[in-house]
C-alpha cells in the first residue's frame, strides 16, 4: 500500500491540458491525447512504459476533468508507446464502488494491448477474495508487471484501394470459423499458423468451396480465467472480452509490439480481394472481469458502478453482479457512457477496420428497458439512426439465459434462426411430427419474420455453429463426451438431436460410415435448398471430428483445430458441398427477397410453390408419423430467371423407401439432379449434367435420403 500511496507527477515530459474528447488515446504529429471516462473517481494517473514487463517510466496525475472525462496531452511521444492507468476511489462494494489504487487498468479505448494478463496469487483482484464471507478488505499487491498494458497505435494502413464487397444478404454463403483454429494444425500447410497472416493463405481454399463471407469467432482481446488455467485449459472461443477496440494479440505473429493491428487488417483486406466479406462475431454483453471475485483488469476499476449492471440487498443494494449472460457479470448498456463505448468501438471496427457487419452474441442483453428487452430500446435506435452502422450487416444471437426473442428484432436485422437448426436436426433423424415445422423453415420461416415485415435473407440458417457438435459428430455420437473440459461431463446440452447411426462413436463398420456421409450429405441439402441465408461451420465440408465434445469453448488444440488431414480422407463430402454450394447459385428462386406464397404470380399455372405427399396429392399435415415431404419451386416465378425450369425436392427422414408420384407438364420431362443414397460422382451432379429418368411420372425415394429432381423441356 505505501508505495501505491506515492503516485504523484514523475515525468520530464512536457504534459498539457488535452481534450476530453476523443476518449482513448490520440496520436498526432506533436504527441499523443488521453481521455478516460469516471463518473466517480476521485484521483486518475496515466502510467507510461518502456516496455511491458519494467516500471513506469512516467507517472502523470492528470488534473483537469470535463463531464467525467480525465484528460492530459503528452508531447513528444509516439505510436508504440505502452501505457495503463490507476485510479483513485472510495472502496465500497455494497456501494458498487471498487476503486483500487493497486491495480494498473486497461483503457477501455485502447486500440491494441502488449499481450495477456498473467495472475498469479491473485495480483489482479481487486480485494482479497479469501476474507470475502468475512471483513472484505482491498487487496493492497501491485500487479503492474502482470497486466496487460495498453499501446498507442498509429491508424495509417495501405489499403490498396480496398473495396467493400457489399454481398447482398440473400447471396451470402457464411463460413463460421475460428481465426486461429483454422490453420493451427500441423495439417494446414501455412507458413504462419494459427494467424491472421496463416487465415490468408487458406483464403484460395474458401474461394474454391465457394464462401463469400467469414463469420470469425470474436477477435476482440480476451482474459483468460484463472479458473481454466488451473486445469490446463484455456479461453479457446474468446467469448471473455477485455479489449472493445483490441483485435487479439495470440493470433498475430507477435514480431513487434502491436503488430496485431496491421495484420488483421491485411487479413481483411486480402479477404475482400477475394470477394469475400468479414463478419465479427463481437461479445458486448459481459466482459472478462467475471464476478465480485474476479480479477481487476479495466472497467471494474475505472468506475464499477458506472459499467455494470448491479443487485444485492436492502443494505447492501450494488454488491453483486447481474449474471443474465451466465458468465459472471452483465455489461450496463443502459447507462449513456456504456452505450457510447459500444457504438463507437463498432464505428472503429467498421470504418477504421473495414468490417462488414456484426454477430452479437447474446444480443437480447444489449437491447433492454429496466432489464427486459425491448425493440425500442436505446441500443436498436442509436445503430439505426447511425450512418456508419445502419449500413452494415447486423446479426443477433436472440436469446440469453432469460430470454428467447427469435423472431423478435428489428427490421434490419437478421438472427441466428435456433428453430431452424432444431426442426432440421429432428427431421434428419426421423423424428416424428416434423412435417409442418420443416415447411415452414425450408421456406424461410415466414411464421417469425414476415409479420414484422423482414424477408427470408434475415433467417441464419444452421444446422451446426462452433457451439455443440460439429456435423459429422452429430451423426456419430448419441450423447456428448467432454469430460477433458474438467467439469465431470455436466458442461454443454444434454439434448443434441443427434444420433449415432447404430454405433456410438468412431468405427470402421463400412456401412455405418456410408449412413453417416448420406446424413451429412442430407444435412447439406436441407440446409442449402432452404430459403434464407446459410450458415457452415468451418471443417464441416470435410467431416471434421470433435470427438463427441459440444462445448469445446476451453481446447486449444487438436479438438478445436481443423485437421486438413480430413480433406483427403472425406474427399468426397468435401466435393458435394463444394457442388451443393454451386447448385444454390445456379438457381436465384433460393435467393428470394420475398416469402413463397403458393400463388401463380406468372399466370403460367404452376405456383410458385407447391407441396405435394407421395401421390400427387397435398401432404397430410397432421399426420405425425409422416417423415416425408416433398414441394415443387416454380424457377419462372423468379424475374430474373431466363428459362422455364421447376425444382422438385423429396425430403424422406424415414427408414424405409417410398414411390413419389411426379407432376406432370405439357413437354416438360423430369431429370435427376441430387440423390444422396448414390455413392460419390453420382450422389450430386453438375451443371448441364443432370440425367433424364426413365420413369418420368415417379421417383423411387431410398430411407434416409433427399432428392432434387428438375423439370426442363
Amino acid at each position: 500500500m505505501e508505495k501505491v500511496d506515492r503516485l504523484e507527477n514523475n515525468t520530464t515530459k512536457k504534459v498539457l491540458t488535452g481534450k476530453n474528447n476523443p476518449l482513448g488515446s490520440t496520436l498526432t504529429e506533436k504527441g499523443v491525447n488521453f481521455a478516460i471516462f469516471s463518473q466517480h473517481a476521485q484521483e486518475v494517473f496515466l502510467l507510461l512504459f518502456g516496455d511491458p514487463y519494467s516500471e513506469p517510466t512516467d507517472t502523470i496525475k492528470l488534473k483537469y476533468q470535463k463531464d467525467n472525462v480525465w484528460h492530459c496531452f503528452v508531447s513528444g511521444i509516439k505510436s508504440g508507446q505502452i501505457y495503463g492507468y490507476k485510479i483513485k476511489g472510495d472502496y465500497d462494494p455494497a456501494k458498487g464502488l471498487r476503486f483500487n489504487k493497486n491495480k494498473l487498468l486497461i483503457d477501455p479505448y485502447t486500440k491494441a494491448l502488449t499481450g495477456k494478463s498473467i495472475n498469479e496469487d491473485n495480483l489482479l483482484l481487486g480485494y482479497d477474495a479469501k476474507a470475502y464471507d468475512k471483513d472484505l478488505v482491498i487487496d493492497c499487491r501491485d500487479n503492474t508487471k502482470f497486466v496487460s498494458k495498453s499501446i498507442v497505435v498509429d491508424d495509417s494502413f495501405d489499403w490498396q484501394n480496398d473495396v467493400l464487397p457489399k454481398i447482398p444478404s440473400e447471396k451470402l454463403i457464411i463460413y463460421e470459423t475460428h481465426v486461429k483454429g483454422f490453420t493451427a494444425h500441423p495439417s494446414s500447410g501455412v507458413k504462419n499458423k494459427g494467424t491472421y497472416l496463416g487465415f490468408i493463405e487458406k483464403i484460395p481454399y474458401l474461394k474454391m468451396l465457394g464462401i463469400n463471407a467469414v463469420e470469425f469467432l470474436p477477435v476482440q482481446e480476451f482474459f483468460v480465467r484463472d479458473g481454466l488455467k488451473s486445469k490446463g485449459l484455456t479461453e479457446y472461443w474468446g467469448y471473455n472480452t477485455i479489449g472493445f477496440f483490441a483485435p487479439e494479440s495470440s493470433y498475430s505473429t507477435q514480431s513487434y509490439i502491436g503488430c496485431q493491428v496491421n495484420e488483421f487488417k491485411s487479413l481483411v483486406r486480402e479477404l475482400h480481394k477475394a470477394g469475400i466479406e468479414v463478419i465479427l462475431d463481437v461479445v458486448y454483453n459481459h466482459t472478462g472481469e467475471v464476478d465480485e471475485l474476479g480479477p481487476t483488469l479495466c472497467f471494474r476499476g475505472i468506475d464499477n458502478t458506472v459499467y455494470y449492471s448491479l443487485k444485492g440487498t436492502d443494505a447492501e443494494p450494488n454488491r453483486f453482479y447481474v449474471n443474465d449472460t451466465g458468465c459472471g457479470n452483465t455489461f450496463n448498456l443502459e447507462h449513456s457512457q456504456c452505450l457510447r463505448l459500444v457504438i463507437e468501438s463498432l464505428r472503429y471496427w467498421a470504418e477504421e477496420m473495414h468490417i462488414d457487419g456484426f454477430r452479437f452474441d447474446l444480443a437480447t442483453i444489449l437491447a433492454r428497458i429496466k432489464g427486459k428487452f425491448s425493440k425500442d430500446s436505446l441500443f436498436f435506435d442509436t445503430i439505426k439512426k447511425d450512418p456508419v452502422l445502419s449500413k452494415v450487416k447486423l446479426i443477433a444471437e436472440p436469446w440469453d439465459l432469460s430470454s428467447y426473442q427469435v423472431g423478435n428484432f428489428p427490421l434490419n436485422w437478421s438472427e441466428w434462426n435456433g428453430k431452424f437448426r432444431d426442426t432440421l436436426r429432428r427431421f434428419i433423424i426421423g423424428y416424428p411430427d416434423q412435417i409442418r415445422d420443416l415447411a415452414r423453415r425450408v421456406t424461410g420461416s415466414s411464421d417469425l419474420y414476415e409479420d414484422d415485415q423482414r424477408y427470408p435473407h434475415n433467417s441464419i440458417n444452421f444446422i451446426t455453429c462452433h457451439d455443440g457438435f460439429t456435423l459429422a459428430d452429430l451423426f456419430t455420437y448419441k450423447h456428448k463426451y467432454n469430460e477433458i473440459n474438467g467439469e465431470n461431463n455436466r458442461d454443454g446440452l444434454d439434448e443434441n438431436y443427434s444420433c449415432n447411426c447404430g454405433i456410438e462413436g468412431e468405427t470402421d463398420n463400412q456401412k455405418i460410415i456410408n449412413l453417416r456421409k448420406q446424413m451429412v450429405k442430407n444435412a447439406f441439402c436441407c440446409l442449402f435448398f432452404s430459403l434464407g441465408t446459410p450458415m457452415i461451420l468451418n471443417g464441416d465440408e470435410f467431416m471434421r471430428t470433435q470427438k463427441g465434445n459440444n462445448n469445446a469453448y476451453c481446447q486449444d488444440n487438436e479438438i478445436n483445430w481443423v485437421n486438413w488431414e480430413y480433406v483427403k480422407k472425406n474427399s468426397d463430402i468435401l466435393e458435394f458441398c463444394k457442388k451443393i454450394i454451386l447448385f444454390r447459385n445456379s438457381y436465384t428462386v433460393f435467393q428470394r427477397r420475398t416469402f413463397l406464397l403458393g400463388k401463380d404470380t406468372d399466370k403460367d399455372h404452376v405456383l410458385d410453390i407447391t407441396w405435394f405427399g407421395e401421390n400427387v396429392n397435398k401432404p397430410d399435415w397432421y399426420n405425425k408419423e409422416l417423415k416425408i415431404l416433398a414441394y415443387q419451386l416454380d424457377g419462372s416465378e423468379v424475374p430474373s430467371e431466363r428459362q422455364d425450369y421447376h425444382l422438385f425436392f423429396i425430403f424422406n427422414g424415414d427408414n424405409n423407401s417410398h414411390k413419389v408420384l411426379l407432376p406432370q407438364y405439357l413437354g416438360m420431362k423430369w431429370h435427376r439432379v441430387i440423390d444422396t443414397c448414390f455413392k460419390s460422382g453420382e450422389d450430386i451432379l453438375g451443371p448441364d449434367e443432370d440425367v433424364l429418368l426413365k420413369e418420368n411420372n415417379y421417383y423411387i425415394s431410398n430411407p434416409r435420403s433427399v432428392v432434387a429432381l428438375i423439370g426442363k423441356r
